[in-house]
Formats: C-alpha cells, structure tokens, sequence
C-alpha cells in the first residue's frame, strides 16, 4: 500500500510539475467543469484495520491484539452535482473486498474476517481553483456499508460482525484533467462510528471498529 501510493505520489507531482512550469501550455477538457452533473467510476486498493475497545474488568490494562492486514480491492461508481466552482456534492457507491487477522500475542490462534462490503459514502468535495490541468482537492462525509460477509446471525462462527455499519471518511486528492478524461488519484481514510462486532471468542474484547485507507483512481 504504501509502495503505491508512493507511485500515485510521484506521478501526480511530476504531471504538477509539467503543467505548473511547462513553457507552452495546452488546456485540457477546459469545459469540464462547467457540467451541473458528471458521471465517472473508480478502481483502487484498500487497507482495513480494526480499533478493539477491551473490558477493563477483563484487561485493566489492555490486551491488544494483532492485526495481520492484507490488500483488498474498490471498484464503483460516481455521481458528482456541482454546488459552486469549488464545491461538489458526491456519491460514490462500489464494493470492496479484504480480509484481516488477528490474534493474542505470542499464540497462533489466528481469527480470520472476510469481508465484502457494498460502501455508500456521501461526500462533499472542496477543490482549489484549476490551475492549467491541475486542481488538489480535499473530500469528506459519511459512509454507511453491508458487510455482506457478516454472519451475524450464524451462532456456529466465533466471530461475528454486524450486517449494516456507519462510517466518517476524510481524504484528499488531485483532478488532473487529460486530453480525454479527467483522472483523479485520491487517498481517503475510512473510520466506522458504531460497534461492529456481534460476539468473539476472546473475552476481552467489548468493542471492534474498521479503520481503512482507500487508495482510488478516479475515472471521469
């Protein structure tokens, strides 16, 4: 995750570079943002992370548990009403997928969570003023998903986490309009607001929130 954005990173502020500083300028796509409603999709990676809240009967003094992250998938789509010149009203429903681990420290007893969530973020976007074809942006609101991998009520697995979940996200990113598109790289944190988990086996734990980073090449 980090080698990538890595790249994203370097990509954006050479093509900055390029349009900021190039002696002859040609403007792409220049009436794009004029449209009151825009269409667009999106692919990207992601990273989830979990908060537990421990019992303080239980764990006075916390027994945190380690997280084995993986990288997991988005894709979806997007819906974009303009309000002003610098501010947008977004919707952005997909899916994505990943997997996490966790377990008590010094022990293999691995706890294993797929999840497949179908993620609906409303969000506002506040862009800076175009400069050539460049334009940062910063973006945020909130999300609910259904983890369609919840098993909340299956009594037979050990760890069960609820169907339907609440999210604030907060990001930020770069419009960078090309000759045929405009092309977006954004990186965005994912933080859930309710408790997810339904029941575990270790006792310590009272509560379990997602935390992600999603990594999205917008498409528009």
């Amino acid at each position: 995750m980090k080698k990538l954005f890595v790249i994203v990173l370097l990509f954006s502020v050479q093509f900055g570079y390029a349009q900021l500083f190039a002696g002859d300028k040609i403007i792409n796509n220049q009436n794009f943002d004029q449209q009151r409603w825009s269409w667009g999709y999106y692919l990207g990676f992601n990273t989830y992370d979990f908060k537990f809240t421990y019992n303080d009967e239980i764990a006075p003094n916390g027994n945190d548990l380690i997280i084995e992250k993986t990288l997991g998938f988005n894709v979806g789509l997007v819906g974009n009403l303009k309000l002003n010149n610098n501010l947008d009203l977004r919707l952005e429903p997909g899916v994505t997928f990943n997997t996490r681990n966790f377990r008590p420290p010094y022990t293999q007893d691995i706890e294993e969570v797929n999840a497949t969530y179908v993620h609906i973020p409303l969000l506002l976007k506040f862009s800076a003023d175009r400069n050539n074809n460049f334009k940062p942006f910063i973006v945020g609101g909130l999300s609910t998903s259904i983890n369609l991998s919840s098993n909340e009520n299956n009594p037979d697995v050990s760890t069960r986490l609820r169907t339907n979940n609440y999210h604030y996200e907060v990001g930020f990113g770069i419009d960078l309009y090309l000759y045929y598109f405009k092309f977006s790289p954004s990186i965005r944190g994912v933080f859930t607001i309710n408790n997810e988990m339904v029941a575990t086996k270790f006792p310590a734990v009272d509560a379990m929130r997602s935390q992600a980073v999603f990594l999205n090449f917008t498409f528009q």
